[in-house]
């Protein structure tokens, strides 16, 4: 695993400090928090602004340049006309809240997001600083785990923590709160809450004062504005960013072709080392991580297991680079056109969206608007000149 596993994730806002006015960064905040835009419309216009910013081509023309819907181009501009008061707005909705809003080209950035496709282009932070040279695991799995589960959560969590490991979760019921429980249960533990809403909404209810723990102790982390209520599609691209901020994840119970697994496919995309719990075999919740297993990812018993993996990261820049070692049940992709895209998709090849328009008989825009989001859900992956294959 490579040093930015190691990376403080929040340092002091002070340090990160970049004029309003810098290029293009009110403009990756406003397209960040604009609700009329798709996130991955948004996310794909924030990645390279200068080539659609200001430019006097026809809005249909930029579209068909950048892979955005023209509808979605359209609405870009006109966010963009008012990209410095919409940035000043969420500023001022962050600062309410105490938190940092950083950008991809911050150095507080976590560079382990770089590795996503479509990397988030602002991150809202509230918490501490984190050690520099702490390395990270996930741990997540089912809302209505029982006792067995979360007892397994804690302990792991707990012990990684103890051992200077930083304990990523989702700060959902279940699996996740127990982690982030029991990594605050070590004297000198932290621990990352990755939200599916943004920062001051309250989500789940009865968890403020558990994030009231994470922010002193570790962070709290969204990649959505301030103040937006959660949505069932936010989790499987918060869950993405779980996976890429740890240098493995582990699955403690989940049902078969939940969030767990989105979160296990995304850490083995990306060259992650994957664990699972077994459980007992007449219960749902065990499916998930048996059938990670019976596929190859690694068994754990005790949290020492994990710890042999990462004993080198004791040294900061010596994670070890896992080599893929199987292919966890992939979740169902979205339905619709979407679904209908991924079948066209032979495997090793590479279509534009024209041709793939024309063969589903279909327009232009929505096909576009779907590869857009199968990119974000890691299904398919754009390349030079616009043509699109799977992931």
């Amino acid at each position: 695993m490579t040093e930015t596993m190691t990376e403080t994730l929040t340092p002091d806002p002070s340090t990160l400090a970049a004029p309003l006015g810098a290029p293009h960064r009110a403009l990756r905040i406003a397209l960040n928090a604009a609700p009329q835009l798709s996130r991955p419309a948004a996310y794909r216009l924030a990645q390279e602004p200068q080539l659609w910013a200001g430019a006097t081509d026809p809005p249909d023309r930029l579209a068909a340049q950048l892979g955005v819907p023209s509808a979605q181009m359209a609405r870009a501009l006109a966010v963009a006309a008012q990209a410095e008061t919409i940035a000043e707005r969420e500023l001022a909705a962050a600062a309410r809240l105490g938190a940092t809003v950083l950008l991809r080209e911050d150095p507080g950035y976590p560079a382990a997001l770089s590795q996503l496709d479509l990397p988030p282009p602002v991150l809202y932070v509230l918490g501490a600083p984190l050690g520099s040279a702490r390395p990270a695991v996930a741990v997540v799995g089912s809302r209505r785990a029982d006792s067995y589960g979360q007892e397994v959560a804690e302990l792991f969590a707990r012990v990684l923590a103890a051992a200077g490991i930083t304990v990523i979760s989702g700060f959902a019921h279940g699996i996740d709160a127990a982690a982030h429980h029991g990594a605050l249960a070590s004297p000198d533990g932290t621990t990352v809450a990755v939200l599916g809403c943004g920062l001051g909404v309250d989500y789940p209810r009865g968890h403020s004062r558990l994030a009231e723990e994470i922010a002193a102790r570790g962070a709290l982390l969204s990649e959505f504005p301030c103040g937006l209520s959660p949505r069932s599609w936010h989790f499987p691209v918060r869950n993405r960013v779980i996976a890429a901020l740890a240098a493995g994840t582990l699955v403690v119970q989940a049902a078969p072709r939940s969030g767990s697994l989105i979160t296990a496919r995304h850490a083995l995309d990306l060259g992650r080392e994957v664990w699972a719990v077994p459980g007992r075999i007449f219960d749902e919740r065990s499916l998930g991580p048996n059938a990670l297993i019976r596929d190859g990812a690694t068994l754990v018993q005790h949290p020492q297991d994990i710890l042999d993996v990462l004993s080198p990261a004791s040294q900061p820049g010596l994670f070890p680079t896992p080599a893929p070692k199987f292919i966890p049940p992939a979740p169902a992709p979205p339905a619709g056109l979407p679904a209908d895209i991924l079948a066209s998709l032979a495997p090793g090849t590479l279509r534009l969206p024209e041709e793939i328009a024309n063969g589903l008989a279909m327009p232009v825009d929505g096909v576009l608007g779907a590869l857009l989001e199968l990119e974000l859900g890691g299904w398919v992956r754009r390349h030079p000149g616009s043509a699109y294959g799977r992931a």
